[in-house]
């Protein structure tokens, strides 16, 4: 959903109107009313490689979903569809399917509910031109880049150090499995962490989950290297000062790490997460390919962390290389380049409505 809020801040000020459909019970609608954005909610569930007995109420959920978009475009009449997510905007897409349809990619790999509203959208944009592979050639097809959200600035590194408590002395790791963390790093990380400490300051992002157990470890810490660990559960405001301030990060493969990692410019050892479709791991190698990541499976981890760490570190060459090939992957006007589609799709210099879901 960040994506689709970047597109929304792009979009500020060049619309007479904007609504956000979302699903029932999702995480995104206190997101999205926080920033003062109207928000409807509709039935939706994904019917692909569901089982058996949850397929009938799947069928239904989706039956009523598009019933109740059919509704909403009625009441709203908007000039322009934008859908950044999956399964939740089938019911809109089919209920729209009149209506100019916009829609981005955020991964490199679609998965399966934005292939299907690919058949629908009269634009895809897609994070890099190795998405193309996946689609049509005579679908209209631009790159963008991945539209990063507006709050990530870039900082000085010795301000954006200084900001969270680091200093000057060791290189700075940062970790992150994203907002909701991710189990299986923090437990490796935990697991090697004396010997990370020997040699690194740590900005470790362990997720609401396993906060009180990171917190417990931080706590048994030998003094000496205690104060190189700075563990939180998330950040929000200082999440600008904890990239400036990293020189690798450590994470899994989502999509954000193709917009948030160029931008910041940081050598990555990336994890994809194991137990979804590949995602992850065609995100991961299209960076490691570029000569801007390096890959380590999540079954070794543990194992791979340490002398991966440690060949990195003691060659500067191939830091300094990481670095600026990743940087060269950036594309900081992506969300202003995916608005300016929307735009034209609208056939007008300044829409009057958007319906984003």
């Amino acid at each position: 959903m960040y994506p689709a809020l970047s597109i929304q801040q792009a979009l500020t000020d060049r619309l007479d109107a904007v609504l956000w459909v979302g699903g029932i019970g999702g995480m995104e609608e206190a997101l999205v009313t926080r920033q003062n954005i109207p928000f409807r909610s509709i039935p939706a569930a994904g019917v692909h490689g569901v089982g058996l007995k949850s397929l009938p109420g799947n069928i239904k959920k989706l039956l009523q979903g598009i019933s109740a978009s059919a509704k909403i475009l009625r009441e709203f009449k908007p000039d322009v569809l934008l859908f950044t997510g999956g399964y939740v905007a089938v019911p809109m897409a089919l209920a729209g399917r009149r209506i100019p349809q916009m829609l981005y990619v955020p991964d490199i790999e679609p998965g399966m509910a934005l292939k299907a509203l690919s058949s629908f959208a009269s634009t895809i944009a897609v994070t890099a031109p190795d998405s193309k592979a996946f689609f049509s050639s005579k679908k209209n097809l631009v790159v963008t880049g991945y539209p990063t959200r507006a709050d990530l600035k870039k900082m000085d590194n010795t301000a954006a150090r200084k900001q969270l408590g680091l200093n000057d002395t060791l290189p700075v790791l940062l970790i992150t499995g994203g907002s909701k963390g991710a189990r299986l790093i923090n437990q490796a990380i935990t697991a090697v962490l004396p010997e990370l400490l020997a040699q690194f300051q740590v900005i470790h992002l362990s997720g609401e989950s396993d906060w009180p157990e990171i917190q417990k470890n931080a706590a048994s810490l030998p003094v000496e290297i205690a104060s190189r660990y700075h563990p939180f559960p998330y950040l929000h405001e200082d999440m600008a000062a904890a990239f400036s301030s990293a020189d690798i990060v450590i994470s899994r493969a989502g999509a954000s790490t193709l917009g948030e990692l160029p931008f910041y410019g940081i050598p990555a050892i990336l994890v994809p997460y194991p137990f979804a479709w590949r995602y992850q791991k065609v995100n991961a190698d299209y960076l490691v390919n570029k000569g801007a990541a390096i890959m380590i499976e999540n079954s070794s981890l543990q194992a791979d962390l340490i002398p991966s760490l440690q060949k990195l570190i003691k060659d500067p060459q191939k830091m300094h290389s990481m670095r600026q090939n990743m940087s060269s992957l950036t594309q900081p006007d992506a969300a202003v380049r995916i608005a300016n589609e929307v735009l034209t799709l609208a056939g007008q210099s300044s829409i009057k409505r958007k319906v984003q879901a």
